[in-house]
């Protein structure tokens, strides 16, 4: 098993139906189901829409800082036998506060499970697009508070009409205490979106930016500048932005030169974790054992630990 780095994964995306059902009971919230496989059969999505709607609505299962906790340490113990040895992991404070969860129970609940994970992690707080910059801004003023426990911004949710441009100014603040910054764009939005992202908000990492592949020129930058994008094959395909899995770009991105990765985005939506992602690109796509060590290395070179880190971990990879 190839030792990676996950850099695209929401920590409520990979809340399981299993936990799902074990949180309602815990805190007293009715379901329309408990029954597992008519759960499951609701994870048939034909958009990123589609999937929003049922991702929100599971969420108000989490309440307090044990939920938080729970989830997170679940996901850690399965991307540690996945061979993840750096995760940066996305959470979505807004839907939590929105939920009357206090962001404090939230920050403590993930924390903790970082700090007890054998995995070297970090967070990266992600606004709602879909909310506007107004909100977002308000949410990192809530969060700066817990300043020493995220590492970076994000931006993700509904992409298609939601712009990256009118969030310039809470990048802006963002930078300006020192955290990185990232993006989701060219995933349903259109190569535009990841040239705003990269020129309007200074993101340093383009989240999935399949779409760029429209764009020779924005392409050549991209392998130029080696921006890194963190792609997630099996998540494309689940909300059909591909329509199956041996037509996505991801070889043609390793042809260009671009500094791409794989990633599991929900997985607990998307038929699969890290390492499934990576069996499904030998198996269905036909990558070859080095193109797969290419996107391994990848995923080093584009995560935020340190320059030893890295070091080390690639070694793995070369054995």
């Amino acid at each position: 098993m190839l030792p990676t780095a996950e850099l695209h994964i929401h920590i409520e995306g990979t809340l399981e139906p299993e936990m799902l059902v074990e949180l309602a009971q815990r805190n007293g919230i009715a379901l329309p189901t408990s029954d597992l496989d008519e759960l499951r059969a609701k994870y048939d999505f034909s958009d990123l829409q589609s999937f929003l709607d049922l991702y929100y609505a599971n969420l108000p299962v989490l309440r307090t800082d044990q939920d938080f906790y729970d989830l997170t340490s679940a996901y850690l113990a399965r991307a540690d036998r996945a061979g993840v040895r750096r995760a940066e992991i996305f959470f979505d404070p807004q839907v939590h506060l929105n939920n009357d969860v206090p962001i404090g129970a939230v920050f403590e609940g993930i924390t903790g499970a970082l700090r007890d994970s054998p995995v070297s992690t970090d967070l990266i707080l992600c606004f709602l697009r879909d909310l506007g910059p107004e909100a977002a801004a308000d949410t990192l003023r809530l969060a700066l508070p817990y300043r020493e426990r995220f590492i970076g911004v994000g931006l993700d949710s509904a992409e298609v009409g939601h712009p990256p441009a009118p969030f310039a100014e809470v990048y802006q603040r963002a930078a300006a205490e020192g955290l990185h910054r990232v993006a989701h764009a060219g995933e349903e939005g259109g190569p535009d979106y990841v040239r705003d992202a990269l020129d309007v908000l200074g993101v340093e990492r383009i989240d999935h930016g399949i779409r760029a592949m429209e764009d020779a020129e924005l392409v050549a930058r991209l392998r130029d500048e080696q921006i890194p994008l963190t792609v997630c094959p099996l998540s494309n395909v689940a909300l059909r932005t591909v329509d199956k899995l041996s037509d996505h770009v991801l070889p043609a991105m390793l042809d260009a030169g671009l500094l791409a990765c794989v990633n599991s985005d929900d997985p607990a939506y998307f038929g699969g974790y890290v390492d499934d992602n990576f069996a499904a690109l030998r198996s269905e796509l036909g990558l070859t054992d080095e193109q797969l060590k290419t996107l391994a290395r990848n995923s080093f070179d584009a995560c935020f630990a340190t320059d030893e880190q890295k070091k080390a971990w690639k070694a793995e990879i070369a054995g």
